[in-house]
């Protein structure tokens, strides 16, 4: 299947819907994938539309013209249960399963970093032996076992949002996701606009904090990086200099670690114990108590969730960097995030697909059942503000 046709689909039924979820100044991410053969899997990432639920199913697929040639039975597990994200890419899976006539069992853990749990339902999915498995691995070590299982047994499997790079080969047939690490620096991007005169000005150091998830979901930590990394960039190509500092694993996972002691910017990156809304307010609470933060960014909805709440007693947040405000950005929406942008609290996010994920995941799972040829597919992204949140490519993207 190619891209263009792709990419041309999801506009035209973009423009047609008022629902989906989580780029720059409205411009798709660039798409990266390359072809594979039929039937062979891949085990790296290369790189919503809405139907009217009261359709009757139509045989025609968001991909384009993907048709079911049995009522096949498939197994998504998602990241969590309990965020809108997700649940977002759930109804898109069990929207995309109707209109096929295929069966889907939609399940995922209560928080994205249950990673027992999610590998418990991917063993369990294993052992029910479905025509095929879609899943967005919280930890992509973690279900290295279960992916090998799914092989002996003869089940293709489909990851999607994120990737599991190190799968046994063989095992995982495409992915489908945002290319994260761009993502992540079309943050940066944006949030470096709003800064740089700031940091140019400024004759001590200036701090920006970076709130991440984890350190083990590859969308997650893509995103970290690809916002740290083009920070770096920027920061160095106006003559300042940076360092990246906190967490271990970003520390050393950068392109450029910079030397704190005499940088101009330093990005401090925080890590909470659990994804929850709570533990990241608690981070983005210790980045906002710093006298020298100009700049926060959330690395998805959870994070950046977070910051708003951590803000709320504080009242560092804004739009303008010049009067003292701290520039927040974030990952993905919710009615937190967008609540706060349209309000001037935050200064703006990147949002993803997670309604088109679920649906080209069952695409794709179609496409193996019946035989068909797959291939790694990139997902979209935009980055999103006061300016450009209800334009028509965007809007049906932004759960609320």
């Amino acid at each position: 299947m190619k891209k263009k046709m792709l990419s041309v689909l999801l506009t035209l039924t973009m423009a047609l819907t008022m629902l989906a979820g989580c780029g720059q100044e409205g411009k798709e991410i660039p798409a990266a994938s390359d072809e594979a053969p039929a039937q062979t899997p891949a085990s790296e990432p290369e790189g919503s539309e809405e139907k009217d639920a009261e359709t009757p199913s139509s045989g025609k697929s968001a991909y384009g013209d993907v048709t079911a040639k049995e009522q096949y039975n498939f197994q998504i597990i998602v990241k969590s249960m309990s965020s809108d994200f997700w649940r977002a890419a759930a109804k898109g899976a069990e929207d995309e399963a109707a209109a096929l006539g295929v069966n889907v069992t939609v399940i995922g853990p209560n928080s994205n970093t249950d990673t027992a749990d999610q590998v418990q339902m991917l063993n369990n999915a294993v052992n029910s032996k479905p025509d095929g498995i879609g899943i967005a691995a919280v930890d992509k070590e973690a279900v290295l076992p279960a992916l090998q299982a799914a092989m002996d047994a003869g089940i293709p499997v489909i990851c999607f949002n994120s990737g599991v790079p190190d799968a046994p080969e063989g095992s995982v047939y495409a992915t489908a996701s945002t290319d994260n690490y761009n993502a992540g620096g079309i943050a940066a991007e944006n949030m470096y606009t709003a800064l740089k005169d700031v940091i140019a000005a400024s004759d001590k150091p200036v701090r920006i904090g970076v709130v991440n998830q984890d350190v083990t979901s590859d969308s997650v930590v893509n995103r970290g990086l690809g916002f740290i990394d083009k920070m770096m960039e920027l920061v160095k190509a106006d003559g300042k200099t940076a360092a990246v500092t906190g967490s271990d694993k970003y520390v050393d996972d950068a392109k450029e670690k910079g030397d704190a002691a005499t940088a101009d910017v330093i990005i401090e990156v925080r890590v909470p114990s659990q994804a929850t809304s709570e533990l990241c307010a608690t981070e983005a609470g210790v980045l906002l108590n710093e006298d020298d933060l100009i700049g926060i960014m959330g690395t998805n909805q959870e994070t950046a969730e977070g910051i708003v709440t951590a803000d709320e007693l504080l009242g560092k947040l804004g739009k303008d960097a010049s009067a003292g405000n701290v520039i927040a950005c974030g990952f993905d929406s919710g009615a937190t995030v967008i609540n706060a942008i349209e309000n001037g609290i935050m200064y703006g996010a990147v949002t993803q697909s997670p309604r088109f994920q679920g649906q080209i995941t069952v695409d794709l799972l179609t496409m193996i059942a019946n035989g068909e040829s797959v291939q790694n597919e990139e997902t979209p992204a935009f980055w999103y503000d006061t300016d450009n949140m209800n334009d028509p490519e965007i809007a049906p993207n932004l759960i609320k």
